[in-house]
């Protein structure tokens, strides 16, 4: 993880005001986002999405805070009200909530650019320097001082996050950037099916990680420019970043750790398959995102819960994990967990085998279960001598999702579903014998 030589002290950050966009109904999550924005899923054993911009904002030196909110908040709302209510507003420091309020029209926000205009009376009374604007669904580590610092060197009106992606994995999927010698942004296509390639690393592309600074002024004239457009959908990648770029001095942040020279750790955890992958990628024995690195924490609210238990030490009754990561509160009682992240409060009982899988919080796992390839819903209550993920064609007819990559979700309401039908089968059954 590079750190900024100045982080501690850094003017830039100290007159920076950062807005994170946190409304998202991260629709191809599907069921784990029916009651809840994506910023607010678990994520890692123990967190939420949103912690990580925002740890990133603290450790980065910059806390003023704002936190736009819409789409099922109140998890989030939750979240952030237990776990980020810490910072001193005495000494000018807040993470403060900014839910959709009709400011200027009667309608909710309309994209991520009518999100800020809803706000600017928000950013004006604060009268920052420079206005970080973040994505609040991406799981990464990064100091933002890096990129503020360039901003401000360069003389930009704009500054637009990158990463290089290679150019069959960003097709259709990310917005990309077509860059000059001096990373000036000379065109911007939002989703391309044939991104323009980097001159000085073939075979890849500068992907948009949905960050931005701005000059404060720059930032505010877009925004009232862009909410008078009619013809304006409203969303920094589709309107502000291509009307900006015409006429003033937009520049590309290629994000990259200049210490180790690799490629950093960021991810969009936007489909079931990207939000297992990610979540997997924190069992390898030195993963990517080092979420134990001390000199850059991730903060969160978590539930004080005793310590993780693994109970009976027999032929075929152990409990174990290996190449796994446990939370609190967790109770292995006779069973195996091979590859998988157990969130805080998961009790799986006897005889059970759990592989290559996530297990969200407060799920107890019955006898002879077998679980592989698989996320299961906070709150699950999975039956004894259940399999999951071992046959597909079983899983399709119980009603469980298959993602592209076949990673099975299971949620508390499609065990009540299979619970009901199970019912009925049997009611049916019985008064077949009884005639």
């Amino acid at each position: 993880m590079p750190h900024s030589n100045s982080r501690y002290v850094s003017n830039f950050t100290r007159n920076t005001l950062a807005l994170i966009l946190a409304g998202g109904k991260g629709s191809r999550l599907f069921e784990l986002t029916q009651t809840q924005a994506k910023p607010a899923i678990h994520f890692g054993g123990k967190f939420r999405v949103i912690d990580f911009p925002l740890s990133n904002c603290v450790n980065s030196g910059i806390k003023q805070i704002g936190i736009m909110t819409q789409y099922k908040a109140h998890s989030l709302i939750r979240h952030l009200a237990r776990g980020w209510g810490h910072l001193n507003r005495d000494l000018g420091e807040f993470v403060e909530l900014l839910p959709a309020s009709q400011q200027y029209s009667e309608c909710w926000y309309e994209g991520t650019a009518n999100a800020l205009y809803q706000n600017i009376e928000f950013i004006r009374e604060h009268n920052p320097k420079y206005v970080l604007v973040l994505s609040g669904d991406h799981v990464y580590k990064m100091d933002y001082a890096d990129m503020i610092a360039q901003h401000a060197e360069s003389g930009a009106d704009m500054t637009v996050s990158c990463i290089e992606m290679p150019i069959q994995e960003a097709a259709g999927n990310f917005g990309v950037m077509c860059i000059d010698k001096q990373n000036r942004i000379c065109d911007f296509h939002e989703k391309p099916q044939s991104p323009c390639p980097l001159s000085d690393r073939p075979g890849y592309t500068l992907a948009s990680m949905g960050n931005y600074v701005f000059n404060t002024e720059f930032l505010i004239q877009q925004l009232l420019k862009d909410a008078h457009n009619p013809n304006s959908e409203h969303d920094f990648g589709k309107d502000i970043i291509p009307a900006s770029i015409q006429n003033n001095q937009v520049l590309a942040f290629r994000f990259h750790d200049v210490e180790n020279h690799q490629q950093p750790y960021w991810r969009d955890v936007g489909t079931l398959d990207s939000f297992w992958k990610a979540n997997m990628d924190l069992i390898a024995v030195s993963p990517q995102l080092n979420v134990y690195d001390e000199d850059w924490p991730i903060w969160t609210h978590q539930k004080q819960s005793p310590p993780a238990k693994f109970v009976f030490n027999e032929p075929t009754r152990r409990g174990y994990a290996v190449d796994s990561t446990v939370s609190g509160g967790c109770i292995i009682s006779g069973a195996a967990i091979e590859k998988s992240l157990l969130f805080s409060d998961v009790h799986v009982h006897s005889y059970s085998h759990v592989q290559e899988s996530v297990v969200l919080p407060k799920v107890n796992i019955g006898r002879h279960v077998n679980i592989r390839r698989a996320i299961i819903d906070s709150g699950c209550n999975i039956p004894d001598n259940m399999s999951i993920g071992i046959d597909q064609t079983q899983d399709i007819a119980r009603g469980f999702r298959i993602s592209t990559e076949g990673i099975v979700l299971v949620t508390p309401a499609m065990l009540h579903a299979l619970d009901g039908e199970t019912r009925q089968l049997n009611y049916q059954y019985i008064e077949k014998i009884s005639a």
